[in-house]
Order: structure tokens, then sequence, then C-alpha cells
């Protein structure tokens, strides 16, 4: 980038799916515009996974609407790579306008004039709109209740790799959503004794009746939600595509070896106690799995399908002792747990952002992306709009609408009244072009 400062209509922080979607709309409505990213386009993808991480979603679902993975079946899941080298390609395929190795430090609403001032490892930006595309995976969480144990490596998923990278001796995953349950899935795989936290979660099956759980949250409206269901608020998904795909069943997980346990609740010295709750929060994930069969099979029988039955999806493999007898404490020194993985996800980080469009939490004030704050916007959010916000195909559809309000923007900005048409318009017979734009950055 120049030294000089840079003015642009909008700037787009973050080059991931989020961003690469909002430059695909605003190229294609004609607004200037520049994408920063700190890294590669798509870095999250490359080198904040864990090696043999896969898309959660097929090939046929998790993507945009303008360009397959190529020379990926549509029903495979695509490996982290694969999905870092569709959005670059993707990106190159309508040229977007994007500058990696920017870091943004600081974005300030100017004072007596519009816009912004950004702040850059390379030089200042001023733009009309700013659009966050940073994502919602920004600082890995670890709960306070975290122990200081010099004898035990703690974790967050987003520092592992492989099985290869962890010390012998058992492990402690802490959380049975998508990657908690994926990771202690090919620990146990690889050898070694493991034990997994389970809190509240939905399990939805991996596929019913020859059609995968996307599909049948499409056409039941699931992916359309605007608004969680009251006491899902902190309820995660256990789903994997790994491995050609499954269905993640817990009690099949305890009977090949991997010792289910409740909540984590606290620690003392190296001693960590747990809830009493595993047995409710199996018997929850059930509810949820087979209230999505009934649903599955009301939608077929109501609208005619010719899908083969599946009586075998309901059926249940007998509890393990580990729910039927759970441990509450486990001594980690006496059980040999030599490392501890905290799959507790992430939160924001939006300190750098110096405008009036967060809330006492330090989270974006928003409707649909939309920002509290004139002329900011967020983008790749979970439940920015819907539920589907937070799958690729669901940032590409909200990206869009923020593009329209953008576009809607510009043209009430470009408004002039009759005199300021009469002051613009050149003098006879003059060869200047008159100001179409008070902002002087379109």
């Amino acid at each position: 980038m120049p030294v000089e400062t840079i003015r642009i209509d909008t700037l787009v922080i973050g080059a991931g799916q989020a961003g690469v979607a909002m430059s695909e709309h605003l190229s294609r409505q004609g607004v200037p515009h520049l994408v920063v990213e700190r890294n590669r386009i798509a870095e999250a993808w490359r080198t904040a996974r864990w090696d043999s991480l896969v898309a959660n979603g097929p090939a046929w679902h998790d993507r945009f609407p303008g360009l397959e993975f190529e020379g990926l079946d549509p029903d495979a899941f695509a490996s982290k790579d694969q999905v870092a080298d569709y959005f670059e390609a993707y990106a190159n395929k309508f040229k977007a306008p994007i500058r990696t190795g920017v870091d943004v430090r600081r974005v300030e609403r100017n004072t007596g004039r519009p816009g912004f001032t950004v702040d850059t490892s390379e030089g200042l930006i001023e733009a009309i709109n700013v659009v966050v595309a940073t994502g919602p995976f920004q600082r890995p969480v670890i709960p306070p209740i975290a122990p200081d144990m010099a004898t035990v490596r703690q974790i967050h998923s987003a520092q592992y790799r492989n099985p290869a990278h962890l010390a012998d001796g058992a492990v402690l995953v802490v959380g049975a959503g998508s990657s908690g349950v994926q990771i202690a899935d090919e620990l146990q795989r690889a050898g070694k004794q493991v034990y997994l936290s389970v809190g509240a979660h939905d399990r939805p099956p991996r596929a019913y009746r020859n059609r995968d759980f996307c599909w049948w949250l499409g056409v039941l409206g699931e992916w359309d939600a605007e608004a969680v269901k009251p006491g899902k608020e902190h309820v995660t998904i256990a789903v994997s595509g790994a491995r050609g795909g499954h269905t993640v069943d817990f009690r099949r997980l305890a009977h090949e070896g991997i010792t289910l346990v409740g909540l984590t609740r606290s620690f003392n010295g190296s001693v960590v106690s747990f809830e009493s709750n595993l047995a409710e929060n199996i018997a929850r994930g059930d509810e949820n799995y087979l209230a999505l069969l009934d649903a599955a099979d009301a939608y077929i029988e109501r609208n005619g399908l010719d899908l083969p039955p599946e009586p075998e999806a309901r059926r249940l493999l007998p509890d393990p002792e580990c729910l039927t007898q759970p441990i509450l404490e486990l001594d980690l020194a006496e059980a040999g747990v030599s490392s501890i993985i905290w799959a507790t996800g992430y939160s924001v980080d939006y300190s750098w952002l110096k405008v009036d469009a967060l809330n006492a939490s330090g989270k974006p004030r928003h409707q649909r992306g939309v920002s509290s704050e004139p002329g900011l916007y967020f983008v790749g959010l979970p439940w920015l709009s819907r539920r589907g916000s937070a799958f690729i195909w669901g940032v590409w559809h909200d990206a869009r609408h923020i593009t329209e309000h953008i576009v809607k923007q510009r043209t009430y900005l470009d408004y002039r009244d009759a005199s300021q048409r009469v002051a613009q318009s050149p003098a006879p017979g003059s060869t200047q072009p008159s100001k179409t734009s008070l902002m002087g950055v379109r």
C-alpha cells in the first residue's frame, strides 16, 4: 500500500468467507471498495484449524452460488485446505480488490465530515462505509475454571493440530460441540484414552432417508429461523463430516472407548469435578435427534416424496457404563491425563473499533448487520439475520443484504436539490464535468 492516505467509498476488513462475499456483491453493484486482510485470504481455514478438519456440510451446500468445488463430489466434505483454496479461487474469479498483509489497528468516526478514518499497518484509509468481516472466531475462550497445573498441558481447540503433537498420556476434552467431538474421536482412534466432557447440545442426523441434515433443515425452514429458541442460547451442535460424514452418537463413542463425563464444574488441585447432568444432556440430545426424524417423516408424507424408510435410524445403542454410573470426580494425575483440550468456543474482540456500535459486553448493536453507527456494518456473525448466517452460503446472502443497504444510502447521499444541481452544472460551453458525488470517493 502507498504511504499516503487512501480514500475509498467502502472498506471491508477481513478476507475470509464474509469479506469475499461482500466484495462480490459490492463489485456487482459497482461500489468502489477495498478489502484488507491481516494475513492471507481465508487464513483461518489454513492455520487456525486442526489438520484433519473438513467442512461440516457437503460441498453442494457449503459454497457460494457462483462456483462449485473443483474436482469434488457434491456430496463430499471439503478439507480445510480445499475450502481455503475455494475462497481464493472465488476472489480471483471476479478480481476482488483484496490487499493482504494489512493489519487494521483502529477505526474512528470522523468529526465534522462523513465517514471513518482507519489506521492500518500500511497507513491511513478514509472510507465512507466500513464493513467488519472479521468473523466470530477472534479470541479463543478458555473458562476461568481452568487450573494452574504445570503437569498438564492445556490448549484451546484452535491450537490443536493432530494427536502426534500431544504428549503421551490420556486427554480430557472439554466441550461436545462439533470441534470437541471430532477431536475426541480422532484422539481415541489414535490410541489415546479420552475423557469427553459433554454439555447441552443438539445432534442432528448426518443424513436421513437419503438426504443430508443440511437439506432437511433447509426444507423444514430451520435455516431461516430468525431468533434462537428459548433455552437454546448456549446449546452447541454436534455434527461431523469426518471420514465421509457420520451421525455423532455419544453412546457409540463410549462403546468405542471414550469415557463420557458431565459438564466440567471445577478443579481442586489435580481433581476435576463434573456436574451430574450427563444423562440429562444425552437425553436432550436424543430428543433433538428424534424430533428432526419426526419432522422429516412428516414432511415426506405431506409432500408424497419417494424417499426410502430408515427405521434403523431410530434404534439407540445400550447405555454405556459411563452413562449409567457417571464419574463425578476424576484425579487427573491418577488417570494419567497429560493434556486438556478446551473446545469451549470463541469470543469477539472489537477493541480496535472506536465507534458507538457496541453494547456493554463489547458485542455489536445491529439489525441484520446494519450497525447502530451509520455507515458501519457487520457480516459473518452467527445469527446475524437467521440461523444460517454462520454457514458459508448464509454469509453470502447476508452480504447481499448489507450491500443493498449501502447502495440505497449512496443513492440518498447522491441526491441534489434544484439549487445544487444548478450550482454544480458546468457553464455553457464548458468541458468541465459536473460534480456528482458529495464524498469525492466514488
